[in-house]
């Protein structure tokens, strides 16, 4: 099963992740535990789409696919943007990065969700679960 949606690249906008994820908690009876690293990884994905991708341009629209087959649920965020080089990305935790207010994103994501990938050289981020 296969649902859509489609954002505008407005931080206010990440209200609708969070009714996303809520609505899906629901219908997929997904535990508590799960529940949260899902709901912070996609927030992070749309923020990061809105922000760095779209760059705030209410008129680019950030694309959310929603997928789940048998026990796995997928979250795709689509931005409109060029992309990033995600192979380069400095460590968080690194003592010369503990400060930086960004720059935690994909780093969250990626520990919070059970696969991550990137297509579209970034613009695409592909976040599965196991439920």
């Amino acid at each position: 099963m296969e649902k859509k949606f489609k954002i505008a690249s407005k931080i206010e906008n990440l209200r609708k992740i969070e009714k996303l994820v809520d609505d899906l908690s629901v219908e997929y009876n997904i535990s508590s535990d799960k529940y949260g690293n899902i709901l912070i990884a996609a927030l992070e994905a749309a923020n990061n789409a809105i922000l760095h991708g779209n760059k705030l341009q209410e008129d680019k629209n950030v694309n959310i696919s929603i997928i789940r087959d048998q026990n796995k649920l997928k979250i795709i965020v689509e931005d409109e943007g060029t992309g990033f080089d995600y192979s380069n990305i400095p460590d968080p935790t690194a003592p010369e990065n503990i400060e930086n207010v960004n720059g935690r994103g994909i780093f969250l994501m990626e520990k919070l969700s059970d696969g991550i990938s990137f297509s579209r050289n970034g613009a695409t981020v592909e976040l599965e679960f196991n439920i």
